[in-house]
């Protein structure tokens, strides 16, 4: 089986396809930004694109973990080709049902530098279907390390691994997230802060008090401020937060502390984050996406063909649509 010229299931050969790059805030702050991006040619705003879409097919993430080993063992064919192939296949099954995709950028490094060449062709891939695209990277260090990362991820044809949007870690300090924020003021890119994760250790540092407050709360401070700052047209802010969703009675908690970021909820499926819960998180200015992972894509049946685990994707992505209601009402 050709897995690169399989019409069946729509898989092309990828090297034939071109390389497609409570906090109050004024009213006049929120214009201002707007047009500082209009006036610079950039892409829709963060804030605005994730409103588009959570409204045209719903705030579901497909998130992109490629487990070579929970796989279909004919993607494994081509080792060099794997990530590509995985790619291409779970993209096709989101085609209309998803609008977003994150990839996570270790499951690339892993495969050393065939896999960050593989990364930038699969977000390539990715933003030629018409998916916004997060990268789930988590970087945050000082100076200009900090600096360039922003550089490569956040910033217009700064690199081929630009993206719409990019998770980074703020447990150096704030001023080490300043070179993404200014991306976010500038370019309209967003950002997820890592606020409550969803991991069962957690709570080892963010659910700590310092000042009567838990780090989780202070970070959501500083991250609902930046939101202000980096408004779209909708008051959606650039700068949004990871709250896992399984924590929802913090993730409450948090919603009101940050009443114009954009929610990135992981831990649904596999972790047991419940979807009525989490969606219930949702604001007209606070949409909430709902990431899933290792629940659409892993498959226990190696010998599984490839039609068949696409189809599979696709009734999988069904099930998270029907339990977020997708199939009977779009989140607005």
């Amino acid at each position: 089986m050709d897995l690169w010229q399989n019409d069946k299931i729509g898989l092309v050969r990828l090297a034939d396809r071109p390389a497609l790059t409570l906090l109050v805030c004024s009213h006049r702050y929120q214009m201002a930004n707007a047009d500082l991006l209009r006036s610079l040619g950039t892409k829709m705003h963060w804030g605005d694109r994730v409103k588009s879409k959570v409204e045209e097919v719903g705030p579901l993430v497909l998130g992109i973990d490629p487990p070579a080993d929970r796989v279909p063992k004919l993607l494994l064919s081509e080792p060099d080709r794997f990530l590509e192939g995985y790619t291409t296949v779970l993209l096709e099954g989101a085609a209309g049902k998803i609008g977003f995709v994150k990839f996570q950028s270790a499951h690339f490094e892993a495969f050393g530098s065939v896999g960050i060449a593989s990364l930038a062709r699969c977000i390539a891939l990715a933003r030629e279907r018409g998916f916004a695209i997060i990268l789930d990277a988590k970087r945050g260090d000082i100076g200009s390390t900090a600096e360039a990362y922003a550089h490569a991820y956040l910033t217009p044809n700064g690199s081929d691994l630009e993206v719409d949007c990019l998770t980074v870690n703020p447990f150096l300090g704030p001023e080490t997230l300043e070179p993404f924020v200014t991306r976010a003021r500038e370019h309209g890119k967003g950002l997820f802060v890592l606020v409550k994760t969803s991991n069962p250790g957690s709570g080892w540092m963010q659910d700590q008090i310092v000042d009567s407050k838990s780090i989780s709360q202070r970070v959501a401070e500083t991250v609902a401020a930046w939101a202000c700052e980096t408004q779209g047209n909708n008051g959606i802010g650039a700068v949004g937060a990871v709250v896992g969703a399984t924590y929802p009675k913090q993730g409450q908690q948090l919603r009101l502390a940050m009443p114009r970021s954009v929610f990135l909820a992981p831990g649904l499926g596999a972790q047991g984050g419940d979807p009525d819960t989490v969606s219930a998180l949702s604001t007209p200015t606070g949409p909430v996406l709902i990431s899933a992972s290792r629940g659409i894509g892993a498959v226990d049946d190696p010998d599984m063909p490839l039609d068949a685990f696409l189809a599979l994707i696709r009734h999988r992505i069904d099930g998270f649509r029907d339990d977020l209601g997708l199939r009977r009402a779009i989140f607005s």
